[in-house]
């Protein structure tokens, strides 16, 4: 059930999300986490800034009332699981651009004067790392 992936800076995306509120699929079928990711690693694989953040895929993060969701995580940082996303190359440069940020940040906090405007509002949780809780 459980694949090891590189234990860095990440965002994991859902590749099943819904395509938005009202909907599943686009008109060609494709589901809006499976959009997103092809977005996120279109859009990663053009600037060498994104390089130093994973781009992983499972399905399900079970928060499908929130379509296409990301997870970010690294080490030792407290996670965001982040939401209701459109899947294309705005929501997945606004995504890279904070997980930049995020992987330079001592604990996974970043200023709010540097989050993208993409990303702000789009906020669902934040997990603390294994063995600490964020005060």
């Amino acid at each position: 059930m459980l694949i090891p992936v590189e234990d860095g800076p990440a965002i994991v995306a859902c590749n099943t999300c819904r395509h938005s509120a009202d909907a599943r699929e686009d008109a060609a079928g494709m589901r809006g986490g499976a959009q997103l990711v092809a977005a996120l690693r279109s859009v990663q694989q053009s600037d060498s800034r994104y390089a130093g953040v994973a781009v992983q895929e499972m399905p399900c993060l079970f928060a499908c009332t929130d379509f296409c969701t990301i997870h970010l995580r690294a080490p030792g940082k407290v996670g965001y699981v982040l939401g209701r996303f459109t899947p294309d190359e705005d929501a997945a440069t606004a995504i890279l651009d904070y997980a930049v940020h995020y992987a330079a940040s001592e604990h996974g906090r970043v200023p709010f004067k540097q989050w993208p405007q993409g990303v702000k509002g789009h906020f669902i949780t934040r997990t603390p790392p294994q063995g600490f809780v964020a005060e």
